[in-house]
């Protein structure tokens, strides 16, 4: 892989991965809501389901996701299931206008609460069954099939997952900056109508995706 190949790939990455998505969201949710730290946690979460797919992608699972039917539905509509599981719950969320509350549960608690918040960005990170063809046919327009492929795919992969971290921390760091703001007044509650309504929404679209679209 060339240093121009590389740049281009950067300049994909950097469209893809500053576009606001259902992982973004799902941090800036938990900024505002939880804070920080534990927006954080929902980040990396994203960052290993994307780490996750795009291994499989490298073994050729991609490529059956893209060919079997069965494989198709069951992962696009657990994923839709699991999204519209989350804006339900911030659909009927009700907000006290006070912000998060400080952690003091035991640690044992508060492990299972931060495992909790990882879970959530793991299972959104992984709720298209897109990203695994979206990976398939991507890495091969940038391999040089000349070269030894392990090497050129760690860099791919390496670029993606900094760049996806870089953006959602900074997007979950602007919305705790914001937080102060949007409880006041109950700006909070109607925040968290709007993201519940937006995962609504992205759980419905997934549903009509088609594996002939893909």
């Amino acid at each position: 892989m060339t240093l121009e190949t590389w740049l281009i790939y950067v300049a994909a990455v950097l469209v893809l991965t500053i576009t606001p998505g259902p992982s973004v969201l799902l941090c800036v949710s938990n900024s505002i809501n939880h804070g920080f730290k534990r927006a954080a946690l929902s980040a990396f979460g994203s960052i290993a389901a994307v780490s996750c797919i795009m291994a499989l992608s490298a073994v050729g699972l991609g490529a059956l996701l893209a060919t079997s039917e069965v494989v198709f539905q069951i992962v696009k509509w657990t994923g839709a299931a699991y999204l519209l599981y989350l804006g339900i719950k911030l659909l009927f969320q009700r907000s006290n206008g006070k912000g998060f509350e400080p952690d003091t549960s035991s640690s044992d608690t508060g492990s299972r609460r931060a495992l909790s918040f990882f879970t959530q960005g793991l299972l959104v990170g992984a709720s298209n069954p897109k990203a695994l063809v979206f990976f398939s046919a991507l890495f091969p327009q940038f391999l040089n099939p000349a070269a030894p492929q392990l090497p050129q795919f760690l860099v791919l992969c390496t670029t993606f997952v900094v760049f996806e971290a870089f953006w959602l921390l900074t997007y979950a760091g602007l919305a705790s900056r914001i937080a102060p703001w949007l409880r006041q007044r109950g700006r909070q509650l109607i925040f968290d109508r709007l993201c519940g309504a937006t995962f609504v929404t992205a759980g419905a679209l997934l549903l009509t995706l088609r594996r002939s679209n893909t």
